[in-house]
């Protein structure tokens, strides 16, 4: 995921006011379609960055290697997902806890990984939609750092304090921090990450790029520390340093497979082959095939197909 969450609140206004017809015309089926019979394919669902892709296209290679009929409609947008799903258009997607939380369900109190899963799994259910188990991928936003400015720093806390610690003496570069421009103008933001850890940013210090270029400012040295996503491939790829966020500041954004109750009930052997699956994925595991996509430049369905080999899935 790096990319996805700024996209997926931008778009969400966007989609609200046409969302539902332009769902129909995109996804190519009729209303009529979402009283589906267990004969026709289960229609998998995928949103438009590199993770999801990958898990759109695993799904549907291990649901048609045991058997199940599967279709995909890759490369939505979020909102447009989540109207498909809730529309009856889609059958099965991988949603985030902390976008189903925060940007469909207007939840804002802070809520640990498990508080979270177990409250949009609640609030959900009442839409005929049945999130399985969580998966360990947690695509939620870090701190990053070049591994050559870390200095054995491994933590937020450690970073501001040494930030602190060195006041005005820090040299330019020192002080940078790269942003994406909407998390530096949302109110759950940048402003309350500076007051919770105490880092001494001005404003001439904050620098806010499109968030693929935050990346690139990270991997050429030309700033100290940039805004990403966990499990982004560029992570592992710019060999960047990710600062523990050891106040738990960032909400989870932990991936699980999503059915509509319709379709588990028809189908109810779904349940445990997604579950199966999403024992089988971490960050780790994540990173990995995003950075075989996005910097060794792999074909995605290559990619999914060797993973579910490897865990003997297919």
């Amino acid at each position: 995921m790096g990319k996805q969450r700024n996209w997926e609140r931008r778009l969400f206004w966007v989609f609200a006011v046409v969302g539902a017809a332009l769902a129909a015309v995109l996804l190519g089926t009729a209303p009529a379609r979402a009283q589906q019979s267990a004969g026709e394919p289960v229609r998998v669902g995928g949103k438009n960055f590199t993770e999801q892709l990958i898990l759109s296209s695993m799904t549907t290679q291990y649901l048609r290697a045991k058997g199940i009929g599967a279709e995909l409609t890759s490369g939505l947008g979020s909102t447009l997902m989540r109207q498909a799903m809730e529309s009856g258009q889609l059958d099965v997607v991988w949603d985030y806890t902390g976008t189903a939380l925060i940007v469909f369900n207007k939840v804002q109190e802070k809520l640990d990984a498990e508080q979270s899963y177990a409250r949009v799994k609640q609030l959900d259910a009442a839409r005929g939609l049945v999130w399985l188990d969580a998966s360990q991928v947690n695509n939620t936003y870090a701190l990053a750092m070049p591994k050559e400015r870390a200095a054995g720093v491994t933590t937020l806390s450690a970073y501001a304090a040494r930030l602190r610690a060195a006041g005005d003496k820090s040299d330019e570069k020192g002080r940078s921090f790269a942003v994406d421009m909407e998390f530096a103008a949302r109110p759950d933001g940048l402003e309350p990450l500076k007051a919770a850890y105490q880092l001494p940013f001005t404003r001439k210090d904050v620098i806010q790029l499109d968030p693929g270029l935050v990346y690139t400012a990270l991997k050429n040295n030309q700033v100290d520390l940039g805004l990403v996503y966990t499990t982004d491939g560029r992570v592992k790829g710019f060999d960047l340093v990710l600062l523990e966020d050891d106040l738990h500041f960032f909400p989870p954004y932990n991936a699980v497979p999503v059915v509509r109750k319709a379709v588990l009930d028809r189908r109810p052997e779904l349940a445990g082959l997604l579950n199966a699956l999403a024992a089988t994925l971490d960050n780790a595991a994540m990173t990995d095939m995003n950075y075989q996509v996005d910097i060794g430049q792999q074909p995605v369905d290559k990619v999914a197909g060797d993973f579910l080999r490897r865990h003997g899935l297919i």
